[in-house]
């Protein structure tokens, strides 16, 4: 088996498998493969649908395996924004927290199950998930934006807005606490709360995250909703197209 990462600012992971070998990764998120390449479902993965929501509950990854079948083989997986793709190295008393969209994938020991889950509300939509990587094995983590870490002694703590954790050891204790005054709306519930990181361990924090940027570009959708054309309405129709759009940015973005 070999790693390599291709290009620089979006890197893409490619592995190169030989004959029997297989690689761990969420079931789908490969961006390409040869066709030596086989997926699988890994076991203990299917569920019935009584543990479909337990499952979901507790944060763990549906696991696929990707083997090499008769002939060497090579499968690749994209990073989602720009930032770095990273190797780490995992055993037991050597485990790590990463963000909920932060595993690429890993060789076959390595287990990804629940770290940290907190909801925001009611909903699945505002909450805050870090995935336990354990076992035995490699994984590659994928965080976003510039990367800092930090080693907390024993009794230090920071504070930082929860999308910036990228990975942790899993010795680091991790606490989420409200903003006081401050009112959560769409996109919003991250911005009202904080996260207490605490020593002893490592911290690797990330500039920007898919949720960070997915609020940027909702923060435009008005100006560009404004400067489209009008087309004309359907017969029957009450408004345009336009006006419609309009209308789902107010009502999402107030």
């Amino acid at each position: 088996m070999r790693d390599q990462l291709l290009g620089s600012t979006q890197p893409v992971l490619s592995i190169s498998l030989e004959p029997g070998e297989s690689i761990l990764a969420g079931s789908g998120t490969f961006c390409w493969m040869t066709d030596s390449i086989q997926m699988s479902t890994c076991a203990g993965s299917r569920r019935p649908a009584a543990d479909a929501q337990r499952a979901a509950d507790d944060s763990s990854l549906r696991l696929s395996a990707y083997t090499a079948r008769e002939a060497a083989g090579t499968i690749a997986f994209a990073s989602r924004l720009p930032g770095s793709i990273i190797c780490i190295q995992v055993s037991p008393g050597r485990e790590y927290l990463v963000h909920k969209h932060g595993f690429v994938a890993a060789t076959p020991g390595i287990e990804v199950t629940a770290g940290y889950h907190q909801r925001y509300d009611s909903t699945d939509v505002d909450e805050f998930v870090l995935r336990r990587i354990g076992g035995r094995g490699t994984a590659w983590i994928e965080l976003s934006g510039e990367v800092v870490r930090r080693d907390l002694p024993a009794g230090n703590s920071l504070r930082t807005h929860p999308w910036h954790i990228g990975m942790s050891e899993a010795s680091i204790a991790v606490q989420v606490a409200s903003l006081r005054g401050v009112d959560a709306d769409l996109f919003e519930n991250e911005m009202s709360h904080f996260a207490v990181v605490s020593g002893p361990g490592a911290i690797w924090l990330q500039s920007t995250s898919l949720l960070a940027t997915a609020q940027a570009r909702l923060a435009r959708l008005p100006q560009v909703v404004q400067g489209l054309p009008s087309p004309p309405a359907f017969e029957g129709e009450a408004g345009s197209t336009r006006q419609a759009l309009a209308d789902l940015t107010d009502s999402t973005c107030e």
